[in-house]
């Protein structure tokens, strides 16, 4: 395992929806959306275990590098008070979910490459501003994420990876964050159907407000439909998109916390889609899903790829 090299031209899988594939699928309670209370399951760590597996075969068949990204997104302070974990049980279990991926690793050795990421959630709810306002800033968000990059890092995490932000502010502290622990780290912003983030603003503008505090080593889209997500790029943004994790849905964000039943999509259209709106971002390198996505849809993404040069024209 070695921490993503940003100038190499293989290309990774990551997985799909995992708290959508386990909820809909496997029938799983997760309060929350939070999937790291299955490390401290058995059967739920066997779970976890098959599912990262399911990713790995799909990286074999394609010659691709694999990111084994922990289910954390929801393991920080105010997610864990909810669920009863306190400071002590959110640095357990970050820990044990990243030692989990080490041994799945161990026995996928065969593939060109493995990195293991710690991934990190937003604060406030995923489809909404509001926890970063006019009374809070960077500072408070550095001093929140925090404790979760710090137990990452002790976990063992080759890099961190901030999924679903919706504006600049968290971003920059979780940056300021991964960098105290001399950690790569990826940011993964999400759209609206518009292309704009939730907050209202372009995904340019949000960009550059992170950059002039300090770039990270990546920037991601997901949760997001492709359709959505082409709307965010323009050609100042485009080359600076390192990763894409789209949503299978065409659904708003607004009528996705609503939906009763997944949307699971058109996994060939999504495909497509996905593979056509890589052209666009020539750095892409990472490529998974995010909401109503499973293998089945990541597969179907990496066999289009396959018709397609993949190695990264930047």
């Amino acid at each position: 395992m070695s921490a993503p090299d940003t100038a190499s031209p293989l290309c990774f899988v990551t997985d799909g929806g995992l708290e959508t594939d386990l909820i809909f699928h496997h029938g799983v309670d997760l309060p929350d959306f939070a999937a790291f209370v299955l490390v401290d399951d058995f059967r739920g760590r066997r779970l976890l275990q098959d599912y990262y597996r399911g990713y790995a075969e799909v990286a074999r068949r394609h010659g691709a590098g694999l990111r084994l990204e922990s289910a954390t997104w929801r393991a920080s302070a105010d997610w864990g008070r909810r669920l009863d974990y306190d400071a002590d049980a959110l640095r357990r279990v970050n820990i044990e979910a990243l030692r989990m991926l080490r041994d799945i690793a161990a026995d996928h050795d065969d593939l060109p490459e493995i990195a293991l990421i710690g991934v990190v959630g937003p604060r406030g709810d995923a489809y909404r501003t509001g926890a970063w306002d006019a009374a809070t800033g960077p500072d408070d968000a550095y001093r929140y994420h925090r404790p979760q990059v710090r137990s990452l890092a002790e976990g063992g995490a080759d890099a961190v990876t901030a999924y679903t932000l919706s504006d600049a502010a968290e971003a920059i502290g979780i940056v300021r964050a991964a960098r105290e622990f001399h950690l790569p780290v990826e940011i993964s912003f999400t759209v609206e159907t518009d292309g704009r983030l939730p907050s209202g603003r372009t995904l340019a503008a949000t960009i550059a407000d992170v950059d002039a505090q300090g770039a990270p080593d990546g920037y991601f889209l997901n949760c997001a439909h492709p359709e959505h997500l082409g709307r965010a790029i323009d050609e100042e943004t485009a080359p600076r998109i390192t990763g894409i994790r789209p949503n299978a849905s065409r659904l708003s964000h607004a009528e996705l916390d609503e939906a009763e039943h997944l949307d699971e999509g058109d996994p060939d259209d999504l495909a497509a889609r996905t593979v056509d709106l890589r052209e666009r971002m020539p750095s892409v390198r990472v490529i998974g899903g995010c909401c109503g996505t499973d293998v089945r849809h990541v597969t179907m993404i990496w066999e289009r790829l396959d018709g397609r040069d993949r190695v990264p024209r930047a």
